[in-house]
Order: structure tokens, then sequence, then C-alpha cells
């Protein structure tokens, strides 16, 4: 009995095993790019889950006071959550190393607020200042950009409170409202 002939492929072996091969390599291919560049929403602007997870860095500031009497006594008056635009930010963590006189109010979809204590006389203070009574405590406030940072300008250690654009008023509200609770109210120095 004749043996019949084995069909013989019409491509070549290797070539064979590119086009066979081809395929998955694209696929892992896709799929290497998809989680290099942050595929799954990781990424994705439009969730703000994202963005502001996870403890607040802070750059270090001249903050001469910041281990004063007035400041510890600030810094444990202030409240656990703040409300901001309608929403109540509770306290964030600093990442180390978090500078002295320092509390951050936030969540994962806005911006921090936050607070410094014992700061030098901030240099826009001058005698024809405008400034700002909220709660019987005087503020100075210097925009920089979106977000606006007041100084507290009458008490015996300066308060810088940042707040986002969209912060509203409440975080000054609260804040005030304890400065003026707890620290000593005093002449504003416009003078070095």
């Amino acid at each position: 009995m004749a043996q019949e002939p084995e069909p013989a492929s019409l491509l070549p072996r290797p070539l064979l095993a590119v086009a066979l091969g081809l395929p998955a390599l694209l696929a892992a291919g896709v799929a290497a790019v998809g989680l290099f560049l942050g595929a799954g929403g990781k990424d994705d602007p439009a969730d703000p889950s994202t963005g502001h997870a996870g403890p607040v860095a802070l750059v270090p500031v001249p903050a001469p006071k910041a281990r004063s009497d007035e400041c510890k006594a600030l810094l444990s008056a202030l409240p656990m959550q703040l409300v901001s635009n309608g929403v109540t930010l509770p306290r964030r963590e600093l990442a180390a190393p978090a500078p002295e006189g320092a509390l951050a109010w936030g969540d994962a979809q806005h911006e921090p607020v936050v607070l410094r204590c014992g700061l030098d006389r901030p240099g826009d203070l001058t005698p024809t200042s405008e400034l700002r009574l909220i709660s019987d405590v005087q503020w100075l406030e210097v925009s920089d950009g979106g977000s606006a940072t007041w100084y507290v300008v009458d008490r015996p250690v300066y308060v810088a409170l940042t707040v986002p654009p969209d912060a509203g008023t409440g975080p000054l509200q609260d804040v005030s409202t304890t400065i003026r609770d707890t620290l000593a109210q005093g002449p504003v120095q416009t003078r070095g």
C-alpha cells in the first residue's frame, strides 16, 4: 500500500511561526502600553479620587515661633474637620518630615487647606495693607495663582491659612473662631 504524501504547507515554517506569533506579540504590546500609560482609569482626569490621596507634602518655610506656647495651644485647639464650600474636610496626615507648626485638612477629591503657625511677618504687610476682619481676627490676603494665603496679623504669632480657589469662606471662619478664642489680640505690626 502506497503512502499518501503529507499535504505540504503553503508557507515556509519560519514564516508560519511569525504569522502565528504576531497576534500574541501584538496583544502583549497593547497590554504593556496600557500598563505603562496608566490604563484602567488610574490617571483619568475625570476620576477625582486619584489626585489628593495620601499624606500632604509641605515645603519647609521659616517658622521661628512654630514651637512657641501660642502655636502649641492653637494647634491643639483647631478642629479635626473644616467645612469647605459645603464639604466637610477631615484633618490630613502630613508627609515626613512634617514641618513644625503645620496642619492640613482635605480629602481625595479636594486640594488641601493648610495652616502654618509661627511664621515670620509677611512681607506684604505694610501700613497701607487692606486687612479683613473675620470673627474679630485681622487677616491679610495674599493671592498666588488660584490659591490664596491668609495671614493672621493681630496675634502674638503669625498664622497662615492657604486655601484652594474652591474652598469658600468656611475654613477662614472656623479657624478665625479658634484663633479668637485661643490667642490674645494685639496690635498689627506693619514694620519689621
